[in-house]
């Protein structure tokens, strides 16, 4: 992960944390060229990812929220965590490139499942994801994620989300039991 003296620490956002999630998410996501990370969605959506009054809906979400990933008390990473009926919905996960390739996804995604199993009493997380990532579905199934079956169409025309690139974009569902 990082080295012996960082303490790593995880908590649901605040308001004030919108804009540097923003930042995390947008680089994320959308980053281009030598800044971006391998989890870049730029070769297929041009576009924000998402904005800061999607942001704070999430945070003030009551049913959950972003939880952060802090490094020394700084963000390094992100994700919608969601209580729902019967499962924790799992989105928007985002780790700064800059910190990329040091555990800290893992260690994030492990911290939401013992959220969802021990302080929600949940057994199951789900998530979804564009189909044609198959590096991160990959990751996802590495990690204990299984395909549902279940699938959802691509907001075309919605620019909130993105603009495609390319034609036949759809997300699919993945579920892991906590």
């Amino acid at each position: 992960m990082t080295d012996a003296t960082t303490t790593l620490s995880t908590r649901f956002a605040a308001p004030d944390d919108a804009e540097r999630i923003h930042r995390i998410v947008e680089a994320a996501y959308r980053a281009k060229g030598e800044g971006a990370g391998w989890t870049t969605e730029s070769g297929i959506l041009d576009g924000q990812r998402t904005d800061l009054r999607e942001i704070s809906e999430l945070i003030a979400n009551p049913d959950g929220g972003l939880l952060t990933l802090r490094e020394d008390d700084r963000i390094v990473a992100t994700c919608q965590l969601e209580r729902r009926s019967d499962h924790a919905y799992f989105g928007m996960f985002a780790v700064d490139p800059a910190a990329q390739a040091h555990g800290l996804g893992k260690y994030l995604l492990s911290e939401a499942g013992r959220v969802g199993r021990e302080e929600w009493g949940l057994s199951q997380m789900r998530l979804t994801v564009i189909a044609a990532r198959t590096d991160l579905i990959a990751w996802y199934e590495r990690r204990g994620f299984r395909p549902t079956g279940a699938t959802s169409p691509f907001p075309y025309g919605d620019e909130r989300f993105g603009i495609p690139r390319v034609e036949g974009l759809h997300f699919v569902e993945f579920s892991m039991d906590l």
